[in-house]
């Protein structure tokens, strides 16, 4: 797909842009910031932003030209941020703390119905409050990319866990996230309801932008994004995800 018409490339992060919860290696961050000098650039995923900035914004200097033209949608788009010499939030669809509650006490009532046992070791919290977003990492939001990959390989410990939350609290989204993680928001507030905020904010229609993930298929965390209408590209990982652009750098040449 060429970039011919496009003013905004929407990405994933994990499994897209980076390995799941590892910083962006240089290449990749030489390439977004060619990329910023010919289109604006906007990244959503489930991350909460403190996960954003070590995950991704580290790896640009803040006095690149570029950050004005980079938007960042944590939390499976419930909040958009801008660079206005910080980053500051456009909108931040805030949890309220019965909201909270309700949210935890069913999840870890989900948890224990299904079987679910705590690692020995866990590597962070296993359930975080992000504002805008809970969500449950089974291991841990830090742990290595190998154990998280062995815990939920089919992915079917994560299916009967969100089954038995869907039952419980079907008033809100419940989908997977990473390798080992299940996020949770209010309906509706999703990658599609962050797109179509890009979309306001930006006074850009949707046949101006093109998303990139890893996850576009049915279920997959990138899916929401799809149904909006975007025209999409499905890649494999990082390395894809380069070869992409520099298509599109090539052809903007």
């Amino acid at each position: 797909m060429k970039l011919d018409g496009k003013e905004l490339v929407i990405f994933d992060l994990d499994g897209t842009l980076a390995a799941s919860k590892q910083p962006l290696d240089a290449a990749m961050a030489a390439i977004l910031a060619r990329l910023m000098s010919v289109a604006k650039v906007a990244v959503i995923s489930g991350g909460g932003f403190p996960q954003f900035e070590t995950q991704f914004l580290h790896s640009f200097s803040p006095d690149i030209s570029g950050l004005s033209r980079l938007y960042i949608l944590p939390t499976s788009g419930t909040r958009l941020l801008v660079w206005k010499g910080s980053w500051v939030d456009v909108y931040a669809e805030h949890l309220t703390p019965q909201e909270k509650e309700r949210i935890m006490t069913s999840l870890n009532e989900s948890l224990t119905r299904c079987g679910y046992t705590p690692p020995s070791r866990a590597y962070g919290p296993l359930i975080e409050d992000r504002g805008s977003q809970i969500t449950f990492s089974a291991l841990g939001q830090s742990a290595p990319l190998d154990l998280k990959i062995a815990w939920d390989p089919d992915r079917k410990k994560r299916e009967q866990i969100v089954a038995e939350l869907m039952k419980r609290i079907p008033e809100y989204d419940v989908r997977f996230g990473g390798t080992t993680s299940i996020d949770i928001t209010r309906r509706g507030i999703n990658k599609a309801y962050g797109i179509h905020k890009l979309e306001e904010y930006l006074k850009l229609p949707i046949e101006k932008m093109i998303f990139v993930g890893d996850a576009l298929f049915y279920g997959g965390n990138d899916y929401p994004a799809k149904t909006t209408g975007i025209d999409c590209v499905q890649v494999s990982g990082p390395d894809e995800t380069k070869e992409v652009i520099a298509d599109w750098i090539k052809g903007k040449a």
